[in-house]
């Protein structure tokens, strides 16, 4: 089950030992004889995606609830429309998490953004993540829309699920997301009504202003009933004056609430003042709401100095979320004082606290703070603040770069920001760096779009270590080819050189192996011209694999073996043992196991003493594979025993499930076949918790079961 390297490459093309094409990790041997003895941890779980937010408050609504109660049973899509910050998502929400028991195989949610400044989410990239959460690996997603869309289907079928799309900008970005299966419901919100979709068979309800009694209750949940019938009247005019939205009334009573003496009526006369206000500035613009831009404007107009800033500031986030260190970068002040107006912004409704120290803000209330900021901040102030949170980002990158690959040796940006997060584990930082990747790359883009080249360049290096363990080929090359158009853009022959290397591995892993020998070969004419020869050895190595991927292993080892050749002169003995990973994988695909045994035994002790445990268990293991066909018999069994208990040892999931693969096929040699399931159904359990493919296992485990 080795791959053609010890880091994250993948074998392809090769033919299993039954004569079937496989493409993935796999592991070939023959003979093996003596008993095999392995105590596993008990299996992970298969998890259930439970992706939805938490509701929030929900006064009223229950008309709606009901007819949604009504209608859910015999339509598989539901869509709640209504204008914006009538709270269409917190309806749908309740509604899911009252029924989330009809779905027991799983819920997903997705930010369709079709009011988001930085544009709606394409279909293809929300598939790719559901995909993933169904449990198959990214290098099994198809890259076109139409294929990732059959295969969603294909997955959702006979599983009762419930897909929940917020925010929809038209029936066509919502249509690839449905699943079309029986069980499966899919809940849409959007400010259109969205013909199309109901034209397909959706039952759409249309979500109003709160009737005036719900408003009132709103006021007084916010307020206290004391302080709303103590000015009953104003109550019943502010209600009028903020036309029943759960946003307006909701940020009126926020400012209320900070303030207990003020007096219902000082709010109304004021709001009154600021609708008339926006109605002659917005006569031009029909779909303007003047009811919540007056309420957000005196929401602002009531912060302090310092937090207007930041509010202004934060709307030039491109990305849809923040944390408090980011923020301090966009508003260049200490995260020490961001973190309390970050408090009040949110005490004001302004914003949205998440999960995780995360902040976001509604959509109308982004598009107020970055209309502000435009009107009231000279543009180079605001070009500073995207470079200093480009920056920013680059640093928190860097910071979890090196907890996942501590040998790679980056120099120092000389960039200055907030301290970046502190993570404790290589899992922390890997799932930082996922959680964080739609914004890096809206940040990436924004910085290379101001003219931030090199900024935009170094977020995209600087991420490479999630698609080495988590994937996301499709959305990867878009980022990776921001950051070569920047490095262009910056004159920096060597960071083109770079991203280079980067798109061609993003296109190797999309199955495009001719674009990708392209920008390898124009990477390497790069690396040659500026005399760095151990990047002239890494481009050939990415050939190599290439060629391993088409199937022409002796030009594949040509390669390997150039690169280790140079590695060894220059003393880069961690890249040399890597590198003969690959020349030992393609040895064993050769036939030539003694050959692969003496190249894999030298990687092995080298990388004993190297600074990455990673690619030294998966060198035990390809040993393993060496050894399967070769004297003593039980030397393949203690090879991949030391590489189980090493992949263990750094957590490594996929890389346990690889070791108990090895040995089960081993085990099967043996004619252990009872032992070969044990390691099979564990391995199995174990990748379908990750997400990865289980697709040769259940092949295996199939095999076997026709033997009984």
């Amino acid at each position: 089950m080795i791959g053609s390297s010890c880091g994250a490459d993948r074998l392809r093309g090769h033919v299993n030992e039954i004569g079937v094409p496989v493409t993935g990790t796999v592991v070939q041997a023959r003979d093996v004889h003596g008993g095999i003895h392995i105590h596993h941890r008990p299996p992970t779980p298969l998890p259930v995606p439970r992706q939805l937010p938490g509701p929030g408050r929900l006064v009223d609504r229950e008309d709606i609830l009901a007819e949604l109660d009504r209608v859910g049973g015999s339509h598989d899509v539901l869509l709640v429309s209504g204008s914006a910050g009538i709270g269409k998502t917190t309806v749908a929400l309740h509604w899911a998490h009252a029924n989330v028991t009809r779905f027991p195989d799983g819920q997903l949610h997705a930010d369709l953004q079709g009011h988001a400044a930085v544009g709606p989410v394409r279909p293809s990239e929300i598939l790719g993540r559901f995909i993933r959460a169904l449990g198959l690996p990214d290098e099994r997603i198809p890259s076109g829309l139409a294929e990732r869309a059959a295969l969603y289907r294909s997955l959702a079928a006979g599983r009762r699920l419930l897909i929940f799309l917020d925010d929809a900008h038209s029936a066509a970005q919502v249509g690839p997301l449905l699943p079309g299966t029986p069980g499966a419901v899919a809940v849409v919100t959007s400010r259109w009504r969205l013909a199309g979709l109901v034209a397909r068979g959706a039952r759409a309800v249309h979500l109003g202003p709160l009737g005036p009694d719900a408003a009132l209750e709103l006021l007084r949940v916010a307020l206290g009933a004391e302080r709303v019938e103590v000015e009953r009247d104003m109550a019943a005019r502010l209600v009028d004056q903020c036309e029943r939205s759960p946003l307006a009334l909701s940020l009126a009573a926020a400012r209320l609430a900070a303030r207990p003496r003020w007096r219902l009526a000082e709010l109304v006369r004021a709001l009154t003042q600021e609708r008339r206000r926006l109605a002659v500035l917005s006569a031009q613009d029909p779909e303007d709401d003047v009811t919540i831009r007056a309420a957000l404007r005196l929401s602002y107009d009531n912060l302090p100095e310092p937090v207007r800033r930041l509010y202004r500031m934060l709307g030039l986030h491109p990305g849809t979320t923040f944390d408090t260190a980011m923020a301090a970068a966009l508003a260049d002040a200490p995260v020490a004082e961001v973190g309390e107006w970050l408090g009040v912004l949110t005490d004001a409704n302004l914003l949205d606290d998440l999960p995780g120290g995360r902040y976001r803000f509604h959509d109308l209330v982004r598009l107020h703070a970055l209309e502000t900021a435009e009107a009231l901040d000279p543009e180079d102030e605001r070009r500073a603040a995207v470079r200093r949170l480009a920056e920013a980002a680059v640093l928190a990158a860097l910071a979890a770069g090196r907890v996942i690959a501590p040998y790679r040796r980056l120099p120092d940006p000389g960039f200055s920001g907030p301290e970046p997060p502190v993570f404790a584990d290589a899992a922390a930082a890997i799932d930082w760096l996922d959680e964080e990747f739609g914004n890096l790359r809206a940040i990436a883009a924004r910085a290379h779009e101001l003219g931030w080249h090199r900024q935009s360049w170094w977020l995209v290096d600087a991420a490479w270590p999630l698609f080495a363990h988590r994937g996301h080929h499709v959305e990867r090359l878009e980022f990776d080819r921001t950051g070569l158009a920047a490095a262009r853009a910056d004159g920096d022959a060597t960071a083109e050189a770079k991203m280079l290397n980067r798109t061609g591995l993003a296109l190797r892993e999309l199955g495009r192996l001719d674009e990708a020998a392209r920008d390898f070969t124009a990477a390497l004419r790069l690396w040659r011209r500026l005399d760095v020869p151990h990047r002239v050895a890494g481009a050939r190595r990415r050939l190599g694999l290439l060629h391993s991927d088409g199937g022409d292993l002796d030009a594949a080892a040509e390669h390997f073996s150039s690169a280790v050749d140079v590695y060894d002169s220059l003393g880069e003995h961690r890249r040399a043992a890597r590198t003969r990973c690959d020349l030992g994988a393609v040895l064993i695909r050769l036939g030539r196991a003694a050959d692969a045994v003496a190249v894999l035994t030298e990687a092995e002790r080298a990388l004993e003493s190297a600074s990455d445990p990673y690619t030294h268990a998966r060198a035990l293991l390809l040993l393993g594979q060496a050894h399967a066909e070769g004297h003593p018999p039980d030397a393949a069994v203690r090879f991949a025993e030391r590489g189980l208990a090493a992949m263990r040892a750094i957590g490594s999931a996929i890389g346990e499930a690889d070791a108990l693969h090895v040995l089960g096929d081993l085990a099967v040699r043996d004619g252990q076949v009872a032992e070969a399931r044990r390691h099979y159904t564990a391995a199995r359990r174990i990748l379908a918790g990750t997400g990865a493919s289980t697709r040769i296992l259940d092949r295996r485990l199939a095999e076997l079961a026709d033997r009984d």
